[in-house]
């Protein structure tokens, strides 16, 4: 009995030792999972005024010369050297012989329709003076003055029926407008530069033999191009001719001031936009040079802009309010490549000015700074 005794206070001394070494071994033991700090974020805001801000559409496209001609030609023959030598590039005096085709054969047969002219005229002058002789002074200075080296003059004014039947009874009047007709086609055979200018294309060469209807180059003004851009129909309403627009070509390096020129009444059934025409002048300008546009389209009113990154997938932004991030939503009016024009946006009201990694509403936030900026209107 006293063994049995013995035996259960020393298990339970042994129980007991072992439960007091486990609770000093687990008591010592470090905890090395640092406890989380609490991280505030800094963010940029803005104070909201309301104001106009001035909506640019941006358009590119390529030049086109203003003023351009398109040589065909209206008669045929062997394509003879003019002033200078058809290539392209070949710059031209206003005035200058763009085109030199071989007259040769054309110009003696009109010579001899005047030569018939004249000696017709010649032949009625006998009768004239015996029948009307008050009409007599007047044709004879017009035979004097008679030239078949020039232009056949106009023929003196008819000043009563007698003269006309008689006149008309001669054949003068058909034989005068033959001429006239020749001469007229003769003109034909040499293209004089309409303005001073540079030949953009040229399809023939000397020596080439030239037919009737065949397009012969190109030939254009290079002191004022137009643009040809696209604009949406929302903005159609807002485009004036007469309104400034500032261009830049593709590397930014250089601008240049235009104008709208034309507005097209037509909207585009497939794009939906309007075709406006800016007309630009300046050095260094080429014909298919591609141009960026920004056109002034219209001012809206009680609007803020602001980078586009800051509008959320549900039209709203954020704000902050005793240090929270909150959200509040807004009408979007405009949208650019990088902006966004907001209405609806309270004034005064504290924004987010630059994106926040992670924001959500009730985010614990501080302000860089001590005080925040304003949005004006841009």
């Amino acid at each position: 009995m006293r063994k049995l005794i013995l035996s259960i206070v020393i298990g339970v001394l042994v129980l007991g030792a072992s439960f007091y070494g486990a609770k000093l071994i687990i008591d010592s033991k470090e905890n090395r999972r640092p406890q989380p700090k609490k991280v505030v974020k800094t963010v940029f805001v803005d104070t909201v005024k309301n104001g106009t801000v001035a909506i640019k559409v941006p358009a590119n496209g390529n030049l086109v010369a203003k003023n351009r001609v398109e040589l065909f030609a209206e008669v045929q023959g062997v394509f003879r050297k003019g002033s200078q030598l058809f290539r392209t590039g070949q710059e031209y005096s206003q005035g200058q012989v763009l085109i030199n085709i071989d007259a040769a054969e054309y110009y003696a047969s009109v010579q001899a329709a005047k030569s018939n002219l004249y000696n017709l005229l010649t032949s009625i002058m006998p009768d004239l003076q015996l029948d009307y002789p008050e009409h007599y002074p007047k044709w004879q200075a017009y035979l004097a003055n008679f030239d078949v080296q020039k232009s056949t003059p106009k023929l003196p004014e008819i000043t009563n029926e007698k003269e006309k039947f008689f006149i008309s009874g001669r054949g003068i009047f058909n034989n005068y407008y033959n001429v006239k007709n020749l001469e007229q086609r003769l003109s034909k055979y040499k293209l004089y530069a309409p303005f001073s200018g540079i030949l953009t294309e040229a399809l023939v060469t000397e020596g080439t033999l030239v037919r009737a209807g065949q397009k012969l180059g190109e030939f254009i003004k290079t002191d004022v191009y137009e643009l040809e851009v696209a604009v949406g129909k929302s903005y159609a309403d807002f485009l004036e001719v007469g309104n400034a627009v500032n261009l830049t070509n593709l590397e930014k390096t250089k601008t240049y001031a235009g104008k709208v020129s034309r507005v097209n009444g037509k909207v585009d059934q497939a794009s939906q936009t309007v075709t406006a025409y800016i007309e630009v002048a300046g050095t260094g300008l080429k014909e298919g040079q591609y141009l960026e546009a920004e056109l002034d389209a219209k001012n809206e009113e009680n609007a803020i802009e602001i980078d586009r990154s800051l509008l959320t997938e549900n039209q709203q932004i954020y704000v902050v309010r005793d240090s929270v991030l909150d959200v509040i939503d807004v009408t979007p009016v405009y949208f650019s490549d990088k902006t966004v024009v907001l209405k609806d946006v309270p004034e005064g009201e504290t924004i987010v000015s630059k994106p926040v990694a992670g924001a959500y509403a009730g985010m614990l936030v501080r302000i860089f700074g001590s005080e925040p900026k304003e949005t004006v209107a841009k």
